[in-house]
């Protein structure tokens, strides 16, 4: 399956950067900054889908500390990584709007989203065998519902295919098994990511087929 990598690692290290400098202009300045002018000009013409995850390193463990991005391509990425950034540290609902002093003891993760592909199956049983965890995020649509689950997610909460259309079910405050219902619409899609090791940090790509292999390995 051929991947979704627009990206080099200079370019998604632009944009984790990015992200964190608008976060803290924010903080100290109250300011939402400007399109750097050394953005890659690709940059300034690509439409993808972003979200910006946050964490928080606590007792040596990384915990969310917001996830909000834009499933689809409104914005050029690099206004929607500051736009995604800033909600994921301000606007999240899960959580209070980040300080300045957790600055030093937060990571930034950043998902550039393929266009969204609506999966067309004979049956809804079907739908298992359309996905692949480790390369596939899931949107689910039905009526005014709807939910998104990054790719990463299943890999990190070692999640079968049924269990990922589960859980993306009720992300979209729908029952488990909507996905069964020939009325929900399920859509992939692929991400590129890129994270900071620590915080301001190396960013590094991630392969998230490589952590699936490491995880089984260890559960074997």
């Amino acid at each position: 399956m051929e991947r979704f990598r627009p990206y080099n690692i200079e370019e998604g290290t632009f944009l984790v950067r990015l992200a964190r400098r608008a976060v803290e202009e924010r903080i100290f300045s109250g300011r939402v900054i400007e399109i750097p002018e050394d953005t890659p000009p690709k940059m300034l013409k690509d439409k993808y889908g972003v979200f910006t995850t946050i964490e928080i390193i606590q007792k040596d463990r990384y915990m969310l500390r917001g996830c909000i991005g834009f499933p689809r391509g409104y914005f050029n990425v690099t206004r929607a990584i500051i736009e995604s950034a800033m909600a994921a540290a301000f606007e999240d609902p899960r959580f209070p709007p980040l300080s300045k002093n957790e600055l030093e003891k937060i990571v930034f993760e950043v998902s550039i989203l393929s266009p969204l592909e609506e999966i067309e199956v004979k049956s809804p049983k079907d739908y298992p065998k359309a996905i692949k965890i480790g390369y596939h995020g899931l949107v689910i649509e039905r009526g005014i519902f709807s939910g998104l689950l990054l790719p990463q997610v299943p890999v990190e909460y070692g999640w079968d295919e049924e269990e990922f259309l589960c859980e993306a079910c009720m992300k979209a405050g729908l029952t488990p098994e909507c996905w069964l219902d020939k009325q929900t619409r399920v859509y992939r899609f692929q991400a590129q990511i890129f994270k900071e090791v620590k915080p301001r940090g190396e960013v590094i790509e991630r392969d998230l087929i490589k952590e699936l292999e490491e995880k089984r390995k260890i559960s074997i």
